[in-house]
């Protein structure tokens, strides 16, 4: 067994179990994807809170249809199964991955990490991600769910990242994570979040506003249908989108890749 291994234990159930908020578990040993298997239990009916993570996912999928995979417990892999209440506007759905994003950053960055976020949701440390996030929204008989997923690089060593540009947390410190305590921090977060994104969303633009690296930075947005856009990120609109002053006037992106122009190369 390579020493890395050695050194990444398992996930304590008897830890997870004990946190308030209501999050029920389930620890997989592996699963192509934490999202999909809890998308398939929302369909079945299954109440908010339960949370599916993997020991090692093998086909995990990202943002732009990108796949994501990690050695066994090198990473948190995580899936949490919310529904939120229908009188909460549908426009505010497109929030719910910017809500993340503020959950996750938030909590590295009371850890020590110098954490940011990238539009719309990539979570960086010092211009390398060290976290993606992927939400899906689920049609069921009990109304739409949402799944949030996220995958936090904890302890990938400089060979096993996915791409140059991509960190994890004990290449930023130099020291091991705890990934049980980590995830109990998320999820608290993550709660606390989605509270403030169903009582109060200008508290949340202005948490994500304070964590964003992109707003103030020169990007160029490449649009799903080819289109690209260059300019100035100035704000986060009400719905979410990235507002870029170009030499066309302003532009609003809702999805699509964003590259900072002083990461470019980088990214």
């Amino acid at each position: 067994m390579p020493p890395f291994a050695m050194r990444r234990p398992s996930l304590d159930r008897s830890r997870l179990e004990a946190l308030p908020g209501g999050w029920r578990f389930e620890i997989l040993d592996e699963t192509p994807s934490t999202n999909a298997a809890l998308a398939e239990r929302a369909r079945s009916g299954e109440e908010p809170g339960l949370v599916i993570t993997t020991e090692h996912q093998t086909a995990g999928r990202g943002r732009l249809d990108r796949g994501w995979i990690t050695p066994a417990r090198s990473a948190l892999t995580v899936s949490a199964l919310l529904r939120p209440s229908p009188s909460i506007p549908v426009e505010r759905w497109p929030w719910l991955p910017l809500m993340t994003g503020v959950a996750v950053a938030s909590v590295l960055r009371t850890k020590g990490y110098a954490a940011g976020l990238k539009w719309p949701n990539d979570v960086l440390i010092e211009g390398r991600k060290v976290c993606g996030i992927l939400i899906e929204r689920i049609e069921t008989s009990e109304g739409a769910a949402a799944v949030i997923g996220f995958g936090l690089n904890t302890s990938l060593t400089r060979e096993e990242l996915p791409i140059e540009t991509s960190t994890s947390l004990e290449l930023e410190s130099g020291a091991p994570v705890d990934r049980t305590e980590m995830l109990a921090a998320l999820l608290e977060e993550l709660g606390a979040a989605y509270e403030i994104w169903g009582s109060d969303p200008d508290e949340l633009a202005r948490r994500y506003r304070e964590l964003s690296v992109t707003i103030g930075e020169h990007v160029r947005a490449e649009l799903p249908g080819g289109e690209v856009w260059e300019g100035r990120a100035t704000e986060i609109d009400d719905f979410g989108r990235l507002v870029i002053a170009t030499d066309a006037g302003s532009r609003m992106v809702g999805a699509g890749d964003v590259i900072h122009a002083r990461l470019r190369g980088r990214s």
